[in-house]
């Protein structure tokens, strides 16, 4: 359980980031809800404890908005424990060719730069914390990348090293951990199967039978199976776990 710590989740607004936040929260844990939309609010709401949430305005590509809203954390709660970083776009999906550098580096800054943002502020509060821990959510698409997708491909290919170094820099203070989940359900994944079927002139139900074929279970990963995992890294029982990318991929990486 995570009675009396606080976590940080940015992405909350929705999706994955949101089944996290309501996972850590259903263990005990305070919750800062960090996203630039408003939906952090509904969130809020579906976890129906407003002692221990904190929906916060952030946008991970602005330092000081990042700054301010780690802050805000620390006043409500006293402290900060976990910070989950899961902001993150999709990126083009395009032939590398007919990329641009305005979409390589948007991508870039969100998905990786933005977790340094987000641990830059938070260092000083995990240092106090008993419990520290950094938990980065990859992707498998950065193990065995997707057709298209060269930028996303990067990103999450950079979250892991950026995770590994992490966990050498905090020792024994802090866990660091990546979480590189397969396809997961929801509406994300269905507008990327759908951006590759319009790229290759197929079906997007085709796009994403091809995809589950090459899985060992043949099936999408349901969000609550990462946010558990995510929870388990967070908690006690993994202290000693660090420095890894785990899968959570119906088999669909095996390193």
């Amino acid at each position: 359980m995570l009675d009396g710590t606080t976590a940080f989740v940015t992405g909350a607004s929705q999706g994955l980031g949101r089944e996290i936040a309501i996972t850590f929260a259903e263990a005990g844990a305070n919750v800062a809800l960090a996203a630039r939309s408003d939906g952090i609010d509904e969130t809020a709401e579906l976890i129906d404890a407003p002692e221990r949430t904190l929906a916060v305005e952030t946008d991970v590509t602005d330092s000081e908005s990042v700054a301010d809203a780690v802050d805000a954390t620390v006043d409500a709660f006293g402290g900060l424990d976990c910070l989950v970083n899961n902001a993150g776009i999709a990126g083009p999906t395009a032939p590398v060719e007919r990329t641009t550098d305005e979409e390589w580096l948007e991508t870039l800054d969100v998905n990786v730069v933005g977790m340094v943002r987000t641990v830059r502020e938070a260092a000083p509060h995990f240092r106090e914390s008993a419990a520290g821990s950094i938990i980065n959510i990859s992707s498998i698409g950065g193990k065995r990348p997707y057709p298209n997708r060269t930028p996303y491909a990067a990103s999450k290919m950079g979250v892991i090293g950026l995770t590994r170094a992490l966990a050498f820099e905090f020792g024994g203070s802090v866990t660091v951990n990546a979480i590189c989940p397969g396809p997961v359900e929801g509406e994300r994944i269905r507008n990327v199967f759908e951006r590759q079927a319009d790229e290759r002139g197929i079906d997007a139900e085709d796009v994403k039978d091809e995809l589950l074929e090459s899985f060992a279970m043949n099936e999408l990963v349901p969000p609550e199976e990462v946010a558990e995992t995510a929870r388990q890294l967070a908690g006690p029982s993994s202290r000693h776990v660090t420095g890894q990318d785990i899968n959570v991929s119906s088999g669909g990486a095996w390193y």
